[in-house]
């Protein structure tokens, strides 16, 4: 395998980083964000801490903090022309252009920052085959990409959690391993790939995986300044650095040199710091009281306090260094197998601790109100609708329920390109992003398909006869890449907050499924409302949001009592999802009915309550954009009406009773979805 001596798709890169070294803000003159800056510190005096993850708000620093600091780091020395910016004192990780390249020789080079877009591609991130060299030369050519340019440098990722998965995998690996493996389209290498990951993110934008939050080696909260004179003070040396920016730089400059010579003089005694065994068993108990997952946050806190005690000029380790490295290790990793939301009441056994459940009992069975009643009587009108009696018009408010595992939910697929990220539902992809899974005939020379290309044309290079070309191509060949990738959906739940829904405590296990389907969005990434009908009207609780902690707080205190408006439940989930399908025509909308079907009050008095949902849903199901979930809340029994299966299908929605809604069924649920 051949190797680009140099990547030029990398050298307006490295000159736009000479110009922006220019006036870049000092390290020394940020206001405040002091366990920002150690921690980018520890980060440049050791790599192996594998990176820093920055939450917080935006406009507080962070970008300035991470690029003023790729001005105190020492020059490196690499191997002239290297693609990967090899180390010459390190002959066993040289690549393979170093090792045949017999005239090597050195320059010295000062440490890169690079930014990693949100729209970088895998092929931009590991590198792939140069295509234009491969047609011309007959040649199979790597071509770098950034993470071989990173080497031995720093990486930024700003928003990380809003970028791909999979492509955050890849980065997170290479920081971990500080190697770059690539398995694609015919190539097999790998290459050295070092460098200090520096990601942010703002938790209020969406949340990043556990497994992913957990390879950040040390973690930061940020905000803003709070101090009336802090904040004065920052606007007064902003100012100044943009009246002029050399003279602002000077007036900093031994400051940043006296940063400059503690990060080298660190990485000098690195190596000697000793830890001793009774400090590994104190951060092992510290881990252990943190209810972490795994042994990296032991690692990385060994790692961390070894750093911190070499920062600090000494080779030995002490019991402040511990604490000031938990404080960092542990924040994004404390419990890091619970959900964010807070947590939902005991389950159903253990409130039964006094007793068990029955209609003599309601506090048993998670009811807060001190009026008890019993289920309403199994009656029913013409319209086979139970009519109310005056103790479920009565408000009550029931705890959430047992929660459980459900299965991932998926939507019918189609042929639509989409743009956006998440977990749940596979999707062609409209750009660059995603895996590669076929091709097809193209109209331009975007994202070319090299391998299906190269076998369109292969059969007649014959009759096109020879020229300057290994492989003759023609337009005709040309080959597209269709690429996949997983999207979030957007999940209304709509919820029967009615009288009868207190019937046999039907909210109880209501809310536990509801909670356990909520826990699931906030996996999957799913922008989530949540609308409730009771009374006489309907009324979106929720707006579409990324929170499951206030939907989980909302849905906690909701409280059940009054007639069902099934119609105007309907109709409100009906243009919440519209309304959003309008801002994105793109959209996976999927609605949730939580209900058990016995509508009785209608939006056209002149209209029998149960015809005109039974419309309403007919219509609704012209909509094939929205895909419709029932969940039948009115459970077994002598006295059964089954107006939820009715419901759902004049809807077309699948139809799982409470009881039913686990993972098996959620499985069968995907398995329908996909043959539909």
């Amino acid at each position: 395998m051949h190797f680009k001596a140099t990547a030029p798709a990398l050298e307006p890169l490295e000159s736009n980083l000479r110009k922006s070294f220019e006036g870049v803000y000092p390290f020394s003159a940020i206001v405040g964000q002091d366990r920002l800056k150690r921690a980018l510190v520890l980060c440049a005096v050791n790599p192996e801490i594998c990176g820093v993850l920055i939450r917080g708000e935006k406009g507080t620093g962070k970008s300035t903090a991470v690029r003023s600091l790729a001005e105190l780091l020492p020059a490196i020395d690499v191997i002239r022309g290297c693609p990967f910016a090899c180390d010459p004192q390190l002959p066993s990780e040289w690549c393979e252009h170093c090792r045949n390249d017999h005239a090597r020789s050195v320059e010295s080079r000062r440490v890169g920052v690079f930014t990693l877009p949100l729209n970088a591609t895998e092929d931009r991130i590991t590198g792939g085959i140069d295509f234009r060299q491969a047609v011309r030369d007959g040649t199979r050519v790597f071509e770098p990409g950034l993470l071989a340019s990173v080497h031995r440098g720093i990486l930024y990722v700003d928003e990380v959690n809003l970028l791909e998965d999979h492509l955050v995998d890849m980065i997170l690996d290479a920081a971990a391993t500080g190697v770059n493996r690539v398995e694609r389209e015919g190539l097999s290498l790998r290459h050295p790939s070092r460098f200090v990951l520096v990601g942010t993110m703002n938790p209020e934008e969406g949340a990043l995986r556990p497994q992913l939050l957990d390879r950040f080696g040390l973690c930061v909260e940020v905000a803003g300044e709070k101090d009336l004179d802090a904040r004065i003070e920052l606007m007064r040396r902003r100012e100044a650095f943009d009246i002029n920016n050399a003279a602002f730089m000077e007036k900093w400059r031994l400051k940043d040199q006296r940063i400059a010579d503690t990060i080298v003089q660190a990485q000098g005694i690195l190596e000697a710091v000793e830890i001793t065994a009774e400090q590994r068993a104190q951060m092992s108990r510290i881990c252990q009281e943190a209810c972490v997952a795994g042994h990296r946050a032991d690692l990385m806190m060994e790692r961390c306090a070894r750093t911190i005690a070499a920062v600090e000029g000494r080779t030995t380790i002490l019991t402040a260094d511990i604490q000031e490295a938990a404080t960092v290790v542990l924040p994004h990793r404390i419990r890091q197998n619970e959900p964010p939301p807070s947590a939902p009441p005991p389950p159903m056994n253990e409130l039964q601790e006094d007793g068990p459940v029955s209609e003599d009992n309601p506090a048993a069975g998670g009811e807060t109100s001190s009026n008890s009643t019993s289920a309403e009587n199994d009656y029913s009108d013409n319209e086979q609708t139970p009519p109310e009696s005056s103790k479920s018009l009565e408000e009550r408010i029931f705890s959430i329920g047992q929660t459980f595992n459900v299965r991932r939910i998926e939507v019918r697929k189609d042929r639509i390109a989409r743009r956006g990220s998440g977990r749940r539902s596979h999707t062609r992809s409209a750009n660059k992003s995603g895996r590669y899974v076929k091709n097809r005939i193209a109209e331009d020379f975007e994202d070319i398909a090299l391998d299906a290309t190269l076998r369109a044309a292969a059969p007649y290079q014959k009759q096109r006869g020879r020229s300057n070309l290994a492989v003759e191509i023609h337009r005709t060949d040309v080959r597209k890449k269709i690429r996949q990738r997983k999207i979030s959906n957007f999940i209304v739940f709509a919820v029967d907050a009615s009288g009868s829904m207190g019937a046999k405590k039907r909210m109880v296990s209501s809310k536990g499924a509801i909670m356990s389907l909520l826990l699931d969005a906030y996996r999957m990434r799913d922008r989530i409302a949540m609308v409730a009908f009771r009374k006489s009207d309907a009324e979106v609780l929720l707006p579409p949001s990324n929170s499951v902690s206030v939907a989980s707080r909302l849905l906690q205190t909701l409280p059940t009592g009054g007639r069902t408006p099934l119609s105007a439940g309907l109709v409100k989930a009906f243009e919440l999802a519209r309304t959003r399908l309008y801002k994105d025509p793109f959209l996976r909308p999927i609605l949730i009915f939580i209900t058990d079907g016995r509508g009785n009050v209608a939006l056209n008095h002149d209209t029998k309550p149960t015809s005109e949902a039974l419309s309403i849903a007919a219509k609704m199901a012209t909509e094939n954009r929205i895909n419709y979930i029932v969940v039948d809340t009115e459970g077994g029994g002598f006295m059964k009406f089954g107006l939820a299966g009715s419901l759902a299908r004049n809807l077309k929605a699948k139809h799982y009773s409470i009881e039913n809604l686990r993972a098996n069924d959620l499985v069968r649920m995907v398995k329908e979805y996909k043959h539909a």
